[in-house]
């Protein structure tokens, strides 16, 4: 008999996504495509679809607590990420957990706004993201939306996304992936990361006509998935801008939307 596999255990630390097409749906999705086990730590249940989130039920800060504790006793991550965070208490958790013992590299999505507009962080989250728990990620990867909300200012070219990227990284001391999917009249989705000491500049061509509803949750998740495995930040990075741009071009229909389809990449 040939013997198993092994996989990588990796961690969602994220909101529930009724409609099965962001969140922690999404990122059990790509962390399977790409060879890893999923676990996940709940802090919100949602009732949404993609068309919108209709309402948002938050875990306690126990509970979520609870969960992180039954994961690292019998399953402990070698990469985590975060997602939809939705109040400063369930942010408080997981900045005392990460600050309280060497714990693997964390991916931070600083989820804000859902594509259909609706808010998915209480305004005294921000704050919190913003001092709190972004010293403590490996890489945070904010959006157009997100860059330009931490910033105070609008990115309206590739050139702002490089400066928005060292910017973020002088204030918060972790990488940053800032995305340019959403760049209006760009033909290619740019994204730039700065780690303090190199740039990176990944490019692909921009497909029209698909959704774009989990696509932050899919890259982020395929860089945790990355990490996880031992690739280096710039390689996970590299690798998982490949996924997100298959998915996107190999999204299937389901009812009357889109739905990503993440794969591995080739070897």
């Amino acid at each position: 008999m040939a013997p198993r596999p092994r996989w990588p255990v990796v961690l969602s630390i994220a909101g529930s996504d009724s409609g099965g097409g962001a969140g922690i749906q999404a990122d059990l999705k790509a962390f399977q495509a790409l060879h890893a086990h999923g676990t996940t730590a709940i802090t919100c249940l949602t009732a949404q679809s993609p068309a919108g989130v209709h309402d948002v039920l938050p875990a306690t800060p126990a509970f979520l607590r609870s969960q992180l504790e039954a994961l690292f006793d019998q399953l402990p991550p070698r990469a985590a990420k975060t997602g939809m965070l939705w109040n400063a208490d369930l942010i408080g958790v997981v900045v005392e957990w990460w600050s309280s013992a060497r714990r693997p590299p964390l991916v931070v999505d600083p989820v804000m706004i859902a594509t259909s507009g609706a808010a998915l962080l209480q305004p005294d989250a921000i704050e919190a993201i913003r001092s709190r728990l972004l010293p403590l990620a490996r890489v945070a990867t904010p959006n157009l939306d997100e860059a330009a909300h931490l910033l105070g200012s609008p990115l309206r070219s590739v050139e702002d996304l490089r400066q928005a990227a060292r910017e973020l990284h002088r204030r918060h001391r972790c990488a940053f992936l800032v995305k340019g999917g959403h760049l209006r009249g760009s033909p290619e989705a740019v994204d730039v990361l700065w780690d303090g000491r190199r740039e990176r500049i990944l490019s692909a061509p921009f497909i029209r006509g698909a959704s774009t509803h989990g696509t932050g949750c899919t890259y982020s998740a395929a860089i945790t998935a990355g990490l996880a495995t031992g690739l280096g930040l710039g390689a996970a990075v590299a690798r998982a801008k490949l996924v997100i741009t298959a998915a996107i071009r190999d999204s299937v229909r389901v009812a009357r939307h889109h739905a990503l389809r993440p794969s591995a990449p080739p070897a």
